[in-house]
């Protein structure tokens, strides 16, 4: 794999947070911006990945009504608070 370089404007402010992040964690601006941004990609392509299961499913008509939805939703936090207060 080689690496190429990107080009990124921003913000005269938000440089200056990179480069007094840069020195407080001794890691270069280059490594935080790469690692900023395969953070960013790796969450928008599994945000992408679950919407097109979604749609999969909803073709497939493998869905529920908003209220069965809620209630489970309701039933699973209700649930949870009970674990919480019994420990």
């Amino acid at each position: 794999m080689s690496d190429v370089t990107v080009t990124v404007r921003m913000p005269k402010s938000l440089r200056d947070r990179l480069e007094a992040l840069s020195a407080e964690t001794r890691r270069s601006k280059s490594f935080l911006g790469k690692e900023a941004i395969q953070q960013f990609v790796d969450t928008e392509e599994e945000i992408i990945l679950g919407i097109k299961r979604g749609l999969v499913d909803v073709e497939a008509g493998r869905t529920i009504l908003h209220e069965e939805a809620m209630r489970r939703i309701r039933s699973t936090i209700d649930a949870a608070a009970q674990k919480k207060i019994a420990s």
